[in-house]
């Protein structure tokens, strides 16, 4: 028994250094939590608690606390003090030489679940009944033109629209936020609006024009059947800014054209196909298309009484690179299109493959032998030659078959030390669209507090108000490692989220590595009462090919942890709001049935 008490004691011990530590800190960190906003301060404090909580070494007291069974000190990171108060006051019931618990100042576990509650609600708007976490979907360009896939949105869960600023214009983005708020007034569902300052991110630029085609595709299930046809809608003219569905045709067919009527061509394979007239609206029409097909600048388009109209003159469609491992690719400046390689006669190649790269002051920082990764990680390769106007790389991973490379498309380089941050000119042009119309500003590619103290100014020489929500897009290495600082100089707002960017910042901190890095990052958050947005690649199978893969089904569970999910654009983007809302409810209910099997302990 003497030894039991001995330990006991010195568990006592190292809990009250750990407690005097922590009131320590805070006290030394007040000038920051002056300029902290009022709505934030018991979190800041709370923060400030668990980063000095974290350095400690605390395997010793966890376990002797377990044998003890007592709690440990997982999932405390949002009421630190209360946890390390109520264990101590345990330990003394233990010594019967128990005092008061003292925790009543601390922030409890109910305060906590409120404080993170309250912001949550405060940045993306009304819980949906039901349903804790939010469903939050990238709007693709056709939602500018079609306010019934909106509607569908809408309908099938989703409570927070995202506009990326990298894409399209103040025109498309104008569209869209009208057609969001239109539906989401009719369906009487407050759907927040947030949009995407484009950033420092370095992506490949423009390709090579390829011909005047554009495919279009119906929604297949896996047996090859068609679920929904491909919408293709005639129009005389064609806007630089429409969408992609969209094909110039005469007046005369135009105006001759009813519902039933059929539309028939060959197309660029010679297959022959049809159009089905689906609606008729003052100078558009909506026609269906049951089968895959490749229509080009003039093709013949026809009905059963002779009536015939060429294709208007469409846009030229990029020509992406296929990259094999053991290529090379040479990264230019912007100002040189991209190609593919050049052979000779017999085969060889006699120039390597070429994309330009839209950001080429971060050539000065490259240095042979660091890797390069291209789309997310999908391509990799090894710098082996550096120079002040581009560097030539060797592809080390592929598809066995190659990977293709487009333009718009992310370039990372984790080796590398690039002095690249902060708001670029497009972005201070972009936010004064955003705060005009949006509700939150992402804010993409922060690396520092510096970034987003440059945010914070910008926004106040704008006027904005507290209302203007900010999430905070952690993508880089060095958003991971600069998280502390980034919150604690974020707070001075009252609305501020942040998103797990998982694309970009598996690729900058390693595959290997993305697992503990994304627990931290909830776990820091948590600290600090900051709602957490889950985002890329969420159900992207399903989004774009139509069937989750089961890896997906169980990363959308762990979403659960999170406050909101972020789902990206595909042509099945409302099956994958449908199956992940129902998660998100059935996830919901089994975890609350678990907390109430629980007891309470006080």
């Amino acid at each position: 028994m003497q030894t039991d008490t001995k330990t006991i004691k010195g568990a006592i011990a190292r809990l009250e250094e750990i407690i005097a530590q922590l009131n320590r800190e805070v006290d030394a960190q007040e000038s920051l939590l002056n300029r902290v906003h009022p709505g934030f301060r018991e979190s800041a404090v709370n923060l400030i608690h668990y980063v000095t909580f974290r350095r400690f070494n605390l395997t010793r007291l966890q376990g002797i606390l377990r044998n003890m069974g007592i709690t440990g000190f997982s999932h405390a990171e949002g009421q630190v003090m209360s946890t390390l108060l109520h264990s101590r006051h345990l330990l003394q019931c233990l010594l019967e030489t128990k005092g008061p618990c003292d925790a009543g100042a601390a922030i409890s576990v109910e305060r906590s679940r409120q404080l993170l509650r309250e912001h949550t609600i405060s940045l993306m708007g009304c819980e949906t009944s039901g349903r804790r976490v939010g469903i939050m979907v990238t709007q693709p360009t056709e939602s500018a033109w079609h306010p019934e896939l909106v509607r569908e949105m809408i309908r099938a869960g989703m409570d927070c629209a995202r506009i990326n600023c990298a894409h399209d214009d103040k025109g498309v983005w104008m569209k869209i936020i009208n057609n969001v708020r239109t539906e989401a007034e009719q369906a009487g569902k407050k759907v927040t609006i947030t949009m995407d300052l484009a950033g420092p991110k370095i992506r490949t630029g423009a390709l090579e024009a390829g011909m005047r085609v554009r495919k279009f595709s119906p929604k297949k299930d896996e047996g090859g059947h068609v679920l929904k046809p491909a919408t293709v809608m005639l129009k005389r003219t064609l806007s630089e800014d429409g969408p992609s569905n969209t094909l110039p045709v005469s007046v005369r067919l135009l105006e001759s054209l009813k519902v039933g009527d059929k539309v028939f061509f060959r197309d660029e394979r010679d297959k022959k196909r049809e159009l089905v007239v689906a609606e008729v609206m003052p100078g558009l029409v909506k026609t269906y298309l049951y089968k895959t097909s490749y229509i080009r600048t003039g093709t013949a388009l026809h009905k059963a009484d002779g009536l015939v109209s060429d294709v208007g003159e469409l846009p030229r469609a990029e020509r992406p690179l296929l990259l094999k491992k053991g290529q090379f690719l040479k990264v230019t400046g912007p100002d040189t299109a991209g190609r593919s390689s050049v052979k000779s006669w017999d085969g060889a190649t006699t120039q390597p493959a070429q994309i330009p790269c839209q950001m080429p002051e971060v050539f000065t920082y490259l240095k042979p032998g660091e890797r390069v990764l291209f789309d997310d990680g999908k391509i990799e390769g090894v710098i082996r030659e550096a120079a002040e106007d581009g560097f030539l790389a060797e592809i080390t991973r592929a598809r066995e078959k190659g990977s293709w490379l487009r333009s718009e498309k992310g370039i990372n380089f984790p080796d590398s030390r690039l002095k690249v941050k902060g708001l670029t000119a497009k972005d201070r042009e972009d936010l004064r669209f955003i705060v005009s119309h949006a509700d939150v500003v992402n804010f993409s590619f922060v690396n520092s507090g510096e970034d987003v103290e440059e945010l914070l100014d910008a926004l106040n020489m704008l006027g904005v108000s507290d209302n203007l929500g900010i999430i905070l897009k952690i993508e880089t290495g060095a958003a991971y490692d600069n998280l502390y600082e980034i919150l604690t100089t974020a707070m001075r707002r009252r609305n501020i989220g942040v998103m797990i960017a998982r694309g970009d910042l598996a690729v900058e901190t390693g595959w290997e590595h993305m697992g503990l890095v994304q627990e931290e990052i909830l776990a820091m958050c948590g600290a600090a009462h900051v709602p957490v947005i889950w985002a890329t690649q969420v159900l992207e199978n399903l989004a774009k090919k139509g069937l989750p893969s089961r890896s997906e089904i169980t990363d959308a569970t762990n979403s659960l942890k999170a406050e909101c999910v972020m789902l990206n654009k595909g042509p099945y983007i409302t099956d994958a709001i449908r199956l992940l809302d129902s998660i998100l409810r059935e996830s919901e209910k089994f975890r609350l049935k678990k907390e109430r099997m629980l007891p309470r302990i006080e």
